[in-house]
């Protein structure tokens, strides 16, 4: 699963992560140049072949000798660049584990993840670099920024008294976001051109993981019909707001009689575990919604319990390769249990349970802490999930047409075709 809450200290100095510098350097056997002065022989002294020192430690010193080295005589100084090396060195160590499960979120990404509580703080729009200009892509409903009047299009111009001429999307949005109750001075310029100052009041902006509006606006069927019958569900992410979001779009889908629901997962890359088994557990009345295995190989069954919503409305999944970990808990949960069949392509196959800790340089650490099996016990890590019917392309696909989406389309037909045959 994407890491839950917790958080665990890992890295404590750049000498440590520079461990890994040993597993990137290629020792090639050839010319030495001998520059000590007047020849004299050194004496070799005897070390433990694996690096570790007499009490079985291993010996960080060395890491900082080649350090050093390498600033005093590498020849190409203009690639010693100590932040470079010490990414490279946190790489090195995660790759070694070869565990997409475990890795490591440099301090700005970490700060600008919203997190998987659904909110942050700020004024509650997204922006993206177009030109060489801070653009906004739209703000969210019922934001500060919407209240304001900033609309798609518009360009920040500055940012309290700052030009954004130049600026990266991090930087924009690291200057922008801030604590709820202070305010943040921008101008903006507007797609008619006119510039505006707005100070703006921060607030906590909720980030919804569910919506029901399909990619076009409507259901259409192959012909071009709309489709009223059937209800249409898109769960991006799994956050501490989803179950309660599912659940009211499912209700509304069941009293509305809706005759199927086609539930997209498409590049849904996972969330809470908690939330994730809440959300399969709204759609079933009984059966295990998946095991967890830990590093003693014990397993801990997760059982969905009585009651839930739209228990009875025909399911259809649509997933791509982008859907990992979460959304293939669910998937697997559904299918498993008779519940859904499966359109699209094979899933990422993430079959791990991480943790994330908070490190001192403001970044992360992701952990995997246990792995987990589907209901029928197959354990989808590096696999990923079969669909029952291949359809492509998909969304992130170059060649995909959000106005003839053929995955959405086979759902309709699988779900029309169900409703035909019913009593």
């Amino acid at each position: 699963m994407r890491p839950t809450a917790l958080y665990r200290a890992a890295i404590a100095s750049a000498a440590v992560v520079l461990a890994v510098l040993l597993l990137a350097l290629t020792f090639t056997l050839g010319y030495v140049a001998n520059d000590d002065p007047g020849g004299v022989a050194q004496p070799e002294i005897e070390r433990p072949a694996d690096g570790s020192n007499a009490d079985g430690e291993i010996d960080f010193n060395t890491l900082n000798e080649i350090l050093d080295i390498l600033r005093s005589e590498y020849f190409d100084r203009d690639k010693l660049d100590d932040q470079l090396l010490y990414q490279a060195a946190i790489d090195g160590i995660i790759e070694s584990l070869a565990d997409t499960g475990t890795f490591y979120i440099d301090p700005t990404s970490n700060q600008l993840a919203i997190g998987l509580s659904g909110t942050f703080e700020g004024i509650g729009a997204t922006v993206s670099e177009q030109n060489d200009r801070i653009v906004i892509v739209a703000p969210f409903v019922g934001s500060p920024a919407e209240a304001a009047g900033i609309a798609s299009g518009d360009v920040i111009v500055a940012v309290d008294g700052e030009s954004t001429d130049g600026w990266s999307v991090d930087k924009a949005v690291l200057r922008i976001r801030g604590p709820k109750g202070t305010e943040v001075t921008l101008v903006v310029r507007h797609v008619d051109g006119a510039e505006e100052e707005l100070t703006i009041t921060r607030d906590e902006v909720r980030v919804q993981s569910v919506t029901t509006q399909p990619p076009g606006g409507v259901l259409r069927d192959a012909s071009g019909g709309e489709v009223t019958d059937l209800a249409y569900m898109r769960i991006a992410e799994f956050n501490q707001n989803t179950p309660g979001e599912v659940e009211t779009a499912a209700r509304a889908a069941e009293e509305s009689a809706k005759r199927g629901l086609i539930l997209d997962l498409r590049a849904n890359p996972g969330g809470l575990l908690k939330e994730t088994v809440d959300t399969a557990d709204l759609f079933l009345d009984e059966g295990t919604i998946l095991i967890e295995v830990d590093r003693e190989d014990q397993e801990t069954f997760y059982q969905a319990r009585p009651g839930g919503a739209a228990l009875t409305v025909p399911i259809v999944i649509l997933q791509d390769q982008f859907s990992a970990s979460g959304s293939e808990v669910l998937a697997a949960a559904l299918k498993d249990n008779g519940r859904a069949i499966i359109i699209g392509s094979t899933s990422f196959g993430k079959g791990t349970v991480n943790s994330s800790r908070e490190l001192s340089d403001g970044g992360a650490l992701f952990v995997t802490i246990r792995h987990w099996l589907t209901p029928k016990g197959v354990q989808i890590d590096g696999v990923g999930i079969t669909p029952d019917i291949e359809v492509m392309p998909g969304p992130l696909d170059p060649e995909y047409d959000p106005a003839n989406d053929l995955q959405i389309l086979r759902a309709i037909d699988h779900l029309h075709g169900l409703a035909a045959g019913a009593p």
